[in-house]
């Protein structure tokens, strides 16, 4: 008896700080931190070129994986631009001609709003969790921090924009670090840094978020979050199309 119980006091500690997970589970546990079932925030959006560099304010709401909702609240000439996310259909409502536009998928790799995004990477349309095959390359350190390092090769029938992704997770919080992009020749387009991690509603998150292209060298896009908040009562039917030119 007292050596079965020297072994479970031993493995405890593997099994608590998560030493055990497997790629699939510390994926899903670095999305359901982010996300949560229902999540209300405001962000800025700073694009940085190397002769130039301009700032946009955000805010949105999303439920789950299937439902989000975003607009622009600065500056004026681009203030009420609205992009919603339902089920698998993108739409984008644009003030200035007062119409709703569904994207097709062929338009999920453009750049949103001259950003160094893609409409994909604003709407997360794709779960790693449901859409790629994920697998444990091993540990790095990020900034300090001990991380799962996991690369995600699509799954056959997933319609997903990228051909390789590789994520470094943070094995104590599960925040993600870094995340490298590649396209389907397996060349590297984005890279995303997560940086600034700080306590936001009861949660350590990375409230800095760097995407860096690959091939131009000098521009960037930086995320900051000025707040957030999760497990806000909302419902599905708050995400329609019609509500796109009503929400302020």
């Amino acid at each position: 008896m007292k050596n079965i119980i020297l072994t479970f006091l031993l493995s405890f500690p593997a099994l608590v700080f998560g030493q055990n997970l497997t790629a699939d589970e510390v994926i899903k546990n670095s999305e359901e931190k982010y996300r949560g079932n229902s999540s209300e925030y405001s962000m800025t959006i700073i694009i940085e070129r190397p002769k130039w560099s301009r700032e946009m304010s955000m805010k949105g709401c999303s439920k789950g994986n299937d439902y989000s909702m975003s607009i622009i609240t600065a500056p004026a000439k681009d203030k009420g631009n609205v992009m919603l996310k339902r089920d698998k259909e993108i739409y984008n409502y644009v003030p200035s001609i007062e119409r709703v536009i569904k994207l097709p998928p062929s338009m999920m790799m453009q750049n949103w709003m001259g950003t160094d995004l893609t409409n994909d990477d604003l709407v997360r349309e794709t779960s790693m969790v449901e859409d790629y095959d994920a697998k444990l390359l091993g540990e790095a350190t990020i900034d300090g921090r001990v991380c799962y390092k996991i690369e995600l090769i699509p799954k056959p029938d997933a319609a997903v924009v990228w051909g390789k992704v590789i994520i470094w997770i943070d094995k104590k919080e599960f925040l993600q670090l870094k995340t490298e992009f590649y396209d389907e020749d397996d060349f590297l387009v984005n890279t995303f840094l997560g940086k600034n991690i700080k306590e936001m509603d009861g949660r350590m998150l990375t409230t800095r978020m760097e995407v860096v292209p690959a091939d131009k060298p000098g521009n960037k896009t930086i995320m900051v979050y000025n707040s957030i908040k999760f497990e806000i009562p909302i419902d599905e039917d708050y995400f329609t199309t019609q509500n796109m030119k009503k929400i302020r």
